[in-house]
């Protein structure tokens, strides 16, 4: 039951590909993904079927759906250059990461730390804060947490943890 929900939020992001960024449709196609990355985790644990497959699919659902929401928002907002640079430098990191979880513990590494988290809750609510909040604040705010959780990640992945 929980890799269906997952995999719901999957189709539901790849939707959001063919819906106007901030239309009332993409709102509801994107908290409605947002509750299903909630509720994976809460059924698989109530149903005691937590699994690595799920792990790892849940991952990708949220990769997926991140760069999702990066097409289609990033173009039509106004992200100063300093800002797109962080957000490689941190996509650099997560893929570093992703390359060291191979060569480490030769394979696919899923680290879902209370860091990452954080960090995916206030991405999540940051497109919803866009009409009463200035986005350079916002996003200093997700880019700190979202830097800080990819440097924790790396450094469980060589440390061979995967909290």
């Amino acid at each position: 039951m929980a890799n269906i929900i997952t995999g719901v939020r999957m189709v539901l992001s790849f939707a959001l590909l063919f819906c106007p960024a901030f239309s009332p449709t993409f709102f509801a196609l994107y908290i409605a993904a947002g509750i299903t990355d909630v509720l994976d985790g809460a059924a698989a644990r109530k149903t005691g079927t937590v699994s690595e497959f799920g792990s790892r699919l849940d991952t990708i659902a949220d990769i997926v759906f991140t760069a999702v929401c990066l097409i289609k928002l990033l173009p039509v907002l106004d992200v100063p250059v300093w800002l797109r640079i962080w957000i490689a430098v941190i996509a650099f990191i997560k893929a570093a990461n992703i390359a060291a979880g191979f060569i480490r513990q030769k394979g696919f590494v899923s680290v879902h730390s209370v860091m990452n988290k954080v960090t995916g809750a206030l991405l999540f609510l940051f497109p919803l804060t866009l009409s009463f909040t200035d986005l350079r604040c916002s996003a200093v705010v997700v880019c700190a947490a979202a830097t800080a959780a990819a440097v924790h990640e790396g450094y469980l992945i060589r440390a061979k943890t995967t909290a």
